[in-house]
């Protein structure tokens, strides 16, 4: 999208038309149009952040350049827009009406697209449920499926550096209030995510935040998040085409990868069978022309044009243009380790297969220097469990991962794919290796740690990475997860351990697409905290975000023949 290439073109702009809901709210909107060749297909995107920035406004000029009209509305109480402010509970009216109200316009030919990330794309798929007759596509970057398992919280627990960052600090008022990172060390977003207890954390930075306070309140699946009505919910509501894009370290990715296969099985025609995924190897903000990203170089093979993608998306499905949209394969992911594009018939990819790798040791595997062992052998003997302790004063750092969202505001929170040779030093962190591989393996897809272990304390945290050792020593984090214990039976009920007893947890790691190399080895790491990403369990039992004391925890991991601690791999072949 070069600026040079609109010097000739005749566009129509309409700025700041205040277009009515429902309820009478007027939201602000900028409109793009084509000067001949009216009336056109449209593409919407509805933003919380103002919709003037250079990127926004390149884009649309290169849609209209394309023959589209484009309209870009600040959502319901943000930036010149009227009414009050409160994250998601307005986006899907809001988004109906707009729909309603282009489709209508002399200048809209009745097809309508619509783009944007993050919130953005939540707010395309809470409006697709509401089924305007005019929406006929959509390609929504980064989204979410469920507002407490893949935003505000994860696994249990809570995204403490993006949710300070966001609606903590940045989303208080009509415009973006940031907390910049040169600001003194009192007040800088290091000290306040060490600041306890976690529900005044936004007076330590100067704010005062309801919806802060409703998510900290609200620490269980209960009515707050299911009135929300989370597309995970709702599919059932969707017959939308829909180009699905993401990354393999974005804090969205779940999210996008949940839609793909909730729609595909309970969604409805034209739909339903028309999904498509795009997933490279980025972090939450991505054009798709990096090529270094974070500690690894990803060459050349990685770069590609996400706007041919979304001009290719839409002039087929507004446009009626016969063109790739509609000859190839469905699913296009970054197959990282060997750097390659590649195109599948669905997702997961048909005829994985699932592998078990168990972990043991003698009892030592504190650290990379440890005793602990990777492989495909079921323990059969009593091994002796592995101990670490959980000190939530000096908790495992954030290194690279499905991190906060990024970007210069928060851009000392670890994210992306990072060398973890480092951190593996530590003995709060529990490794266990692979020998070097004897031939190549690709593991792409869904993973999952089945964990036995025990604390002494009513509730803690446990995590799990994956890992890529190459031969030079270099280990490559590839997917996470975490679980928090009193989350292990029921999101709605949660339940208090019994300090001692042994129970299984199911880490949900996501998914990767990696090449393990001849000679590469797999590892796991296994501990109790990942800090700031996520909050760190005090280890108390008490209600989530009121502790100011923390508790060290004794962590006991088993791998033995009644309790076979193993990481679930989804292998091709």
């Amino acid at each position: 999208m070069n600026n040079q290439n609109f010097k000739n073109l005749k566009m129509k702009m309409m700025m700041g038309v205040k277009v009515p809901m429902a309820d009478n709210v007027c939201l602000s909107t900028n409109i793009y149009l084509p000067e001949n060749n009216l009336p056109c297909p449209v593409i919407l995107q509805r933003s919380p952040y103002g919709t003037n920035t250079e990127d926004m406004v390149k884009e649309a000029v290169s849609f209209v350049q394309e023959g589209y009209g484009v309209v870009l509305q600040d959502v319901r109480g943000r930036w010149d827009s009227d009414g009050e402010w409160y994250p998601f509970i307005n986006e899907a009216k809001d988004g109906y009406d707009t729909l309603e109200w282009i489709g209508k316009q002399n200048w809209c030919d009745g097809n309508i697209g619509t783009i944007g990330a993050s919130y953005l794309a939540m707010a395309q798929w809470q409006t697709a449920t509401l089924k305007s007759k005019f929406l006929k596509a959509m390609a929504p970057k980064v989204g979410y499926s469920n507002f407490f398992h893949d935003w505000v919280y994860t696994g249990g627990a809570f995204q403490l550096a993006f949710n300070l960052r966001w609606i903590g600090i940045q989303m208080n008022t009509k415009t973006n209030q940031l907390q910049y990172l040169w600001l003194p060390d009192d007040n800088h977003l290091k000290e306040i995510m060490n600041h306890l207890p976690i529900i005044d954390m936004v007076n330590k930075a100067g704010r005062n935040s309801k919806p802060w306070e409703d998510w900290v309140n609200h620490s269980d699946y209960d009515e707050y998040w299911k009135n929300l009505n989370p597309i995970a919910e709702n599919y059932e509501k969707i017959s939308i085409p829909v180009l699905g894009i993401s990354a393999w370290y974005d804090i969205f990715l779940q999210g996008t990868l949940n839609n793909y296969i909730g729609v595909q099985s309970r969604g409805f025609e034209p739909g339903k069978s028309n999904q498509k995924l795009l997933i490279g190897p980025w972090m939450h903000f991505f054009t798709g022309n990096e090529q270094i990203i974070g500690d690894v170089d990803f060459s050349e093979n990685v770069k590609i044009d996400i706007f041919q993608e979304l001009l290719d998306w839409f002039d087929h499905w507004l446009k009626g243009k016969n063109n790739n949209t509609n000859n190839e394969d469905p699913v296009k992911i970054f197959l990282m380790g060997k750097n390659e594009w590649k195109t599948h018939s669905d997702w997961p990819i048909p005829n994985t297969k699932y592998k078990n790798f168990y972990i043991h040791s003698k009892g030592k595997a504190n650290s990379s220097n440890g005793d602990g062992i990777l492989d495909e052998t079921v323990p059969i003997n009593d091994e002796k469990f592995d101990t670490f302790i959980y000190d939530p004063s000096d908790p495992v750092p954030t290194t690279g991962g499905t991190g906060p969202a990024g970007g210069p505001v928060v851009s000392h929170v670890s994210s992306g794919p990072k060398n973890h040779l480092q951190i593996e030093k530590r003995k709060d962190i529990l490794i266990y290796t692979t020998p070097p591989l004897e031939k190549n393996l690709e593991v792409s897809g869904p993973i999952q740690m089945i964990l036995y272990a025990a604390s002494n304390c009513l509730d803690t945290d446990f995590t799990c990475k994956l890992i890529d050792v190459y031969p030079d020593g270099f280990c490559l984090n590839l997917a996470q997860g975490i679980i928090r214990a009193r989350y292990r039976n029921s999101w709605e009920n949660p339940e208090l351990l019994s300090p001692g007893e042994i129970n299984q947890y199911l880490i949900d790691m996501w998914s990767t697409s990696n090449f393990f190399y001849k000679d590469h080895k797999i590892r796991i790491e296994i501990s109790s905290s990942n800090f700031p990403q996520f909050d760190r369990n005090p280890n108390t039992g008490n209600k989530f975000g009121m502790d100011s004391e923390l508790k060290i925890a004794t962590q006991k991991i088993y791998h033995n023949e009644s309790y076979p601690s193993h990481i679930i791999l989804p292998c091709i072949e």
